[in-house]
This record gives C-alpha cells, structure tokens and sequence, in this order.
C-alpha cells in the first residue's frame, strides 16, 4: 500500500471515530478484543495487560469522575451517563459474522449525580433486551455478561427505559471467543445469558482472568461470598491445589490452567452448595469442570453422582474423571446443553458406594438462554436511511430502530415484530433527493420531511398503501406530482406548499385529500387551460379547514357543558382519583362522597353495640347488620383528643374517595353527641396477624401458598396508593393487624388514620413519626422525611412474617441478641439458612424452597437501611407473582394441582424453540449429561 492509500485509510479511520460511535479492536491483545473505558480521556494498559481505549468520541451523554474505596482502578474512576428520557443510548461494536463473543458491561455508580437515587435501567444488545440493571450499593460494580453468535458486521449495546436515576455505563468490553468455545444447536435464537462462573478451590478471593484465561472470562473465588451467594458448603470440604500443568487441549470450552489447578474436594464423601441464579428459573447450559489434581493409588477411585432435590433424574450419570480422561491433570468436561433450572439451585456431588474417595469439583459454569428478538420489520432499511445522515447526532442513534425503544425521529406499531409507521425528519437541514429507502416503509403512516432543502423529484410511494399523511412542504422539490400519489387509498393529508413543483395536480388529490399547494408557481391545477396556482387554492382549502375546525370546536363546547352538568350530578370516580387534603372541618373534606350515618342507624344495626369485635390504640369495633341485610364493621374511635379527631377526618377524606379491590370498603361515618364512628364492610376472617400468630389454632394456619395470594391482594392495594391515587398516599401503618381478610380469605388495607398525601414534586413529606414499632422505617424515625418506601419497609417486615409466623417484635424468639424480626432473618439468611426462618406450621412438603427464597430475599431489600436502596411496590407485587408461579409449578410436581393445571404446565417431550413463560421446553434426552 502506498504512503498515500495509507494517509486516506488513515484519515478515513479518524473520521469514523470522530463522527461515530464505532469502536475496532485494539491489536495489542487477540482478535477481537474491545476494552471501552467509559468517560475516560486517554487510553491507558492496565495491571493485567489489557489495553483500553477512551470513548471521548461518543457524541451522547455526559461524563463524570467518581472515586471508590472499593475500586481504584483507572476505568473505574469515570463513567458516562445519559438522560433518563424515553430514548436509547448505543455503543456499536465492530465484529466478524458468525463469530462467538463475549460481552460484557460493568456499572460502578459512585453517586456520580450527587443524589444518592440508586439507578435502574435496561440494557439490550441490538433488539433483545439483555437485562434489567439494578444499582444497590454506590460502591459495588454490577456486572452484566453475555455471550453471542455474531449475525452481522456490528452489534449495538444500548441502555434505556430508566425507571429511576439516569442510566450509565462504566466500561463495555468484547471478547472474541475460539472455534466451538460455547457452541450450541440453539444459537441462532437463543444468547447465553452468564448467571455463574466459579472457580472452586480458589487461592484467594481474586477472580481470575486476563492473561490467566486468553479470552479473559472473569473465574470469580469461590472464597468471595457475595459471587451467587455461594453456601451451604458441606463439613469435610477440603481445598487442594497443584502446580503441575492441566491439559484443556480435549475440551470445548478451554477453563483456564489457574482455574483447573484448584478444587474442592469433600472428605467426607459429598460437596454442597447453594446458589442464586439471577434470570431464573427457566433453561440454561450448566457445565461443570473436573480434572483429577490428587495423585491417588492404583486402588483407589474417586466416583460420584450430581444430586439435585426434587430431580432424580439428573443423578442416574456417575462421574469418574480418571476413566473419562484416562488420565490425572486432564480436564473432563460433562454437562447439561439445555437443562431446567431454578432461581435458587442446591445442589450435591456425592460419591458411590464403590469409590474410596470423595468427590471432587475445580469449576463450574451457568448460562440462561435468552431469546432473541428478531428486531424490526424495517431494521435493515432504517440502517441504510441513517448511514446516510451518519454526520448527523440523530442518524447515530444506533440499535434497532424500534427495540427496546424507537429511535427520537421514529414512530413504530406495538406488534411484536414491529413496523416504522411514522418518520418525523422536518427542520433537519436535509439535503439532496428524498431517500428512495423511505419508499420501502411499507406500514409507514406518516411522513414528515417539511423544512428542510430537499432537492429532485417527489419518488413513488405506491407500496406504502397506509400513508396517509405526507409533509413535504418548505423544500426545494422540482418535477411533477406523481401520479402515485393519487393513488394511496388511505392518504387524508398532502402538503406540498412552497416548492418548485410543476405540471398538473391530479384531480383525485383536491377532492378527496386535505391538501395544500400554494407557492409552486409553475404547477396547475388538472383541467385548467394555463391559469397558474397562486393564493386561490391555498384560501379555498383554507376556508374548508377554517370551517371543519369552527363546527368541531362548536361541538366540542357543547359536549363539555354538557359533561360538566353530568360531573356536577354525580361523584366521579376515576382510575388515579385526585384526593384532597383534609380540611379544617369533615363536611368540607368529604363533601358528600361518604355517606353519613345517624346514631340511630348505627345504634340499630349493632343492637346498641353488643358484639365487639376487635380493638387497638384507635379504640373498638363493633359488628353490624344494616335493615337492608349488609354485614358491616362500626371503628368507634375512643380518642377524641385533637389529633384524634384529626386522623378521624384524615380517615374520612381519604376513604370517601379512592376505592380498589383490596382496599376495605369503607361505607360511611358517623359524628354525634361527641362520638366519632367509622363504618367499614365487615371482614369475615379478620386480621392476618390473627392467622399467623394470633387465635387461629397452629394446626390451622394459612399455607404458604394463600400467604403469597394474600401479600399478592396487599401488594397491590399498596400499589394502588401510591401509584393509582394523585398526589400519592402512604399509609404509613402497614402492619400484619391492618392487613384484613374477607370471606374468600382475600386481603384488604385498612386504617388509614396516619396516612399521608405525598407532595407532588418532592421527594418527601417532613413529617412527626408515626407508625407501630417493628414496623417503622429507621430511615424515617432518624430523619422525619416520609416517603413511599417507608411503606416499603414495613411491608418487607409483613413478608418476613409471612414466611416465618413470627411477630415483628419479640424478647423470646429471636435470641438474646436480637428483639426484631429484620435482625434475626438477616442473620438465617445470609448464611444460607433459609429453614431456620420458615414458620414450623408449614410442612416441608407443602412448600417450595425456591419461592421462599424468592420472597425471604425481596423482603431484605424492602427493608435496607435506605430507602433509596429499597424496591417500589410494583416490583415487589411483580416477585410475589413470579414466588406464586414457581409455587404452582412446584404444586403440580408434587401432585398437588389438579389435571388440567399439569397439563397446561408439563414440558413437551421435544424441543421447541418456542417460549413458555420464559421456559424453553426441552428434549428429555438432554438429561444425560454431554460429556466432552
């Protein structure tokens, strides 16, 4: 090549760079090796040789500077952050088609917005949506990894959707995979998602990686509790190593020698392990990693079987490393290519009856299958229409122009498969003719190319029959309409004013269409013998519209009278009621929303108040039966007290006007001769702290199934208030004895004298304390600033009652240390002692361990120190649902559901690429481990 083909491919390179965000692979380490340090400045080697390069040519989003105690090195210390608007944000890497890679994506937060609001967004890699990204700690990178077949020359990383905080990445890496490393028959639908990869026998609690491991997987210590949290290691697991080389050359998947060099080994004849499979449960790829690393005897032998409870079947296969390698210090890789697995897996190695030593365990990987979407219909057309514009920041966007989020300038149908229905390009400073890929849209709708200088003839838009409304007005567009035009049989609007059209305008297009074309001086009108178009057209379709637009406004008008008289005739419930604020006396806070009890009424329908039915610090209540035949419960509150009186009226205001299926139905009130009542339907089951440690005899609590249903009905009555009701309501008392039960043992909220409306616009309510002890947030207790996840809080106290019927508070049950239930689960939980919590009345066989573990870690995070660190209530109800299916998919292997339930549910008996929840159903064959 000359020096000067060299200058332009040079200068060619450099351009790319400054005017994309398109990243090559640095030839420092292997082919396709892309280390992205995101908001760096310069590039930089670190510590293990791996070489990274700055995104400072990225044209979106800002960059911060962050530092960790946790993390000081050089990539760690700035990241780059988006706004969290409706957009996408993409990286697009350079690859080579029909390649394995492995991306991955670390995010360090280091409270670069100086907020403290945890983060959480999605990532996706081109149209499929990766993961979700959970920011819990400010100093704890979140890690993301995924491995890929290559379909294309590039692949997009973009993040998206941020539900709170701003999206932000702090580093993006590639990694070019070897020949059938990872290769599966589902690959061209399916990306493996990395849920685990342990390093058994670890050293120390380093990972290994680069340059131990050529492709820099990242081999995370066994030592390192919080990698899966990994436990329940069984007694008698002994940690044994070897200098001596390990031969990888007969695997697929090459574990690295540092990797094979260390094991575990279990003494005393079996290895246990718990860990969290994030993802799960549904179909994965697991593999495990021996190599015989103890010089045994000639007369010994070390043979075992995988347990795995509740799946015999998966231990029908012995492992014997020294017979399938026929040799020590040779790596034997057996395992599942598609296997079910659970969110929470346990698991065993024990040794056969015949085998004098016990088993041994180097490493192990876990990957889930993760469907690939097959993007938009009009991907590749969208691609080449932006590559055309690629100086401009709108043509860089990047990704799927539809998936997960469209693009800022396009609208997409809601299919599955999505469509470009609308392309909005007007006052873009474009140039040239109008791009002939637009007229490949064949669901476009709507077309906006006004204001710019677009040159040439208007093209053929006749495969787009459902236009129906074109902008080309404000250009410089020369030639004749085309007749095509004319023939749209959906097109409503056609603007064509101010541009250099000439001819004649087809007849079908001033009749039937909307339509402008005034300052084309050289264009006619079809049938006129020269006289030129001018103002006349304009004024006339003026004129029409003018009028159109009076007679709907006149409509308008009289529809909203008339809907005003019907707002003023009757109370008006909608979906998210504005609630008001109490004021300073009943009858202005409720208006006539509740109705309004006379003594007598009450007096009648609780025969003078015999039959009481409960009480508490609010006062007692009392069981009714109204002249119409309707079971009620009468609150007469025994505090008349001004603040009494006060969460009396609160009560009223708030009850009088929202209403929800698993809210308690409150039914009126009652002010006389001193005497504040509240009239509530009646709860034929009474509280749920009643069920689970109160009357209700041990042998008759509630399972755990109704327990899920019954935090289910409580989730989403909290979910009501604070996202269905403007402004917002915390409750501010959620406690197991407000948590009521109906006949059908559905739960309801109830008592809502301490609530709160929250402010719209502020973050919290600065409020005095009030709640129930056990219950109460210490991040509200310290700071008196009241938010919805002090709701939170208490709710992940009630789930920790549900699992274990304990009380909040006790000074027997939880041991001499400890008074509160939050203390005492933490301890069981982080240990992995996930028995030593579940309430004693709940037989083993009736419940499933990966539900419990589901709920008993959503409800540590409902109650983290901060609020900031806690879920919302609509993700904490989405677990409850996803703990209430895997129960009743553990109902129907224990028999317990009925047929046509296991029918729905059972896997087919061959493989389908198809999903069911998030299930890819397998072939039984696969349950013989593939050894390699």
């Amino acid at each position: 090549m000359s020096e000067q083909e060299m200058m332009r491919v040079s200068l060619l390179l450099s351009c790319l760079l400054a005017s994309t965000c398109l990243f090559t692979s640095s030839s420092a380490q292997s082919a396709g090796f892309v280390s992205l340090d995101c908001g760096g400045t310069e590039p930089f080697t670190d510590e293990l040789g791996l070489n990274w390069t700055p995104d400072d040519h990225h044209l979106f989003g800002a960059t911060a500077n962050i530092s960790s105690l946790n993390e000081t090195k050089t990539q760690y210390t700035t990241l780059r952050h988006f706004p969290a608007d409706s957009r996408k944000y993409c990286y697009t890497l350079n690859v080579t088609s029909r390649n394995r890679y492995l991306v991955r994506a670390t995010f360090l937060y280091g409270n670069f917005d100086s907020n403290n609001v945890y983060p959480k967004f999605d990532i996706s890699l081109g149209a499929t949506h990766w993961t979700t990204i959970v920011i819990s700690e400010a100093a704890t990178v979140e890690t993301a990894e995924l491995v890929f077949l290559a379909s294309s020359p590039s692949v997009s990383v973009c993040l998206s959707n941020a539900t709170t905080g701003q999206p932000f990445i702090s580093t993006l890496e590639l990694r070019q995979l070897n020949g059938s490393m990872y290769l599966t028959e589902f690959e061209d639908k399916f990306h493996l998602s990395v849920s685990a990869r342990i390093n058994f026998g670890a050293e120390t609690e380093d990972p290994v990686r680069y340059p131990d491991d050529p492709y820099d997987r990242i081999w995370e210590s066994d030592l390192l509790k919080k990698a899966n949290y990994l436990v329940d290691v069984a007694a008698g697991t002994m940690r044994v190593s070897t200098t001596s080389p390990i031969d990888n050359g007969a695997v697929m998947d090459k574990p690295p020698q540092k990797v094979m060099q260390t094991a575990v080994v279990g003494t005393n004849g079996s290895l246990t392990y718990r860990m969290n499979l994030e993802g799960f449960p549904g179909n994965g790829r697991a593999f495990t990693y021996f190599a015989e690393i103890e010089d045994l005897a000639e007369d010994e032998s070390r043979k075992f079987r995988l347990i795995l409870p509740d799946h015999p079947e998966y231990s029908k296969s012995i492992v014997d490393v020294k017979e399938n390698t026929q040799r020590a210090y040779k790596v034997y890789e057996p395992g599942y290519v598609n296997i079910t697995l659970p969110y929470v897996l346990n698991f065993r190695f024990a040794k056969t009856a015949d085998s004098s030593r016990g088993p041994i365990l180097n490493a192990m990987e876990i990957s889930k299958y993760l469907e690939k979407s097959g993007g938009s219909v009009d991907a590749s057309v969208m691609a080449d229409l932006a590559s055309l514009y690629s100086s401009t920041v709108w043509g860089q966007e990047g990704g799927d122009p539809c998936l997960p989020s469209p693009w800022s300038w396009v609208t997409c149908s809601s299919d599955p498969q999505p469509r470009v229905v609308a392309v909005k390009l007007s006052d873009m400073n474009l140039t040239g003719d109008i791009p002939s890929e637009l007229t490949q849209l064949t669901g476009l709708v709507e077309l906006l190319l006004d204001g710019n200088s677009l040159t040439g003839s208007i093209p053929d838009f006749s495969r787009c029959l459902n236009l129906k409304i074109i902008h080309l007005e404000n250009n410089r567009l020369t030639g004749k309409i085309p007749s095509s035009l004319a023939k749209l049989p959906n097109l409503t609007e056609l603007y064509l004013q101010n541009n250099l059209l000439t001819g004649k305008i087809p007849s079908s297009l001033t009749k039937n269409v909307i339509s402008n074309f005034t300052g084309n001086f050289n264009l006619k009108e079809s049938g006129d013998k020269g006289r030129k178009l001018g103002v006349i057209i304009g004024a006339s379709v003026g004129a029409i519209v003018l009028l159109i637009v009076t007679i709907i406004s006149l409509m308008c008008m009289c529809k909203l009278k008339e809907d005003n008289k019907m707002r003023k005739t009757s109370a008006e419930l909608t979906t998210r009621p504005h609630v008001q604020r109490a004021s300073s006396t009943l009858s202005e806070a409720h208006g006539d929303a509740a109705h309004c009890f006379t003594l007598y009424e009450i007096e009648e329908a609780t025969n003078k108040f015999e039959k009481r039915i409960g009480s508490g610090g609010f006062g007692i209540v009392y069981y009714g039966l109204t002249k119409e035949g309707k079971e009620i419960a009468v609150k007469v509150l025994g505090n008349n007290s001004y603040q009494g009186k006060r969460e009396f009226a609160n009560e009223v205001t708030l009850l009088s006007r929202i209403h929800h299926r698993n809210l308690v139905q409150f039914l009126g009130y009652c002010q006389e001769e001193g005497r504040n009542m509240l009239v509530y339907e009646f709860m034929h089951n009474g509280t749920l702290k009643e069920h689970l440690y109160g009357v209700v005899p041990r042998d008759r609590r509630i399972s755990w199934i109704k327990r899920l249903e019954i935090a289910e009905d409580a989730a989403r009555g909290i979910e009501y208030l604070h996202t269905g009701c403007v402004p917002a309501i915390i409750h501010r008392d959620l406690k197991t004895s407000n948590i009521l039960l109906d006949k059908h043992m559905r739960a309801k909220v109830s008592d809502f004298g301490l609530s709160k409306l929250a402010v719209d616009g502020t973050s919290h309510v600065s409020s005095i304390v009030r709640g129930t002890v056990g219950y109460l947030d210490p991040e509200y207790y310290i700071s008196q600033q009241l938010t919805e996840k002090s709701d939170v809080y208490s709710f992940g106290v009630i789930l920790l009652e549900l699992i274990s019927g304990q009380e909040a508070i006790s000074n027997e049950n939880f041991g001499a240390n400890c008074r509160n239930i939050v203390q005492w689960a933490k301890m069981h939980i982080d240990n992995g002692d996930i028995r030593g919590i579940i309430d004693p009345a709940l037989a083993e066989d009736d419940y499933s361990l990966q539900s419990m573990w589901k709920i008993a870690e959503k409800a540590l995070l409902c109650v983290k120190p901060h609020g900031n660190m806690r879920p919302s209530m609509s993700e904490v109800q989405k677990d409850i649902q996803d703990a209430i299916r895997m129960e009743k998919e553990a109902l129907v292997g224990r028999g317990g559901m009925s047929d046509e339930f296991s029918r729905s549910s059972a896997h087919s008996s061959s493989f389908n690429m198809g999903m069911r929840d998030n299930y890819v159903t397998i072939d039984e064959s696969v349950l013989t481990p593939t050894a390699r």
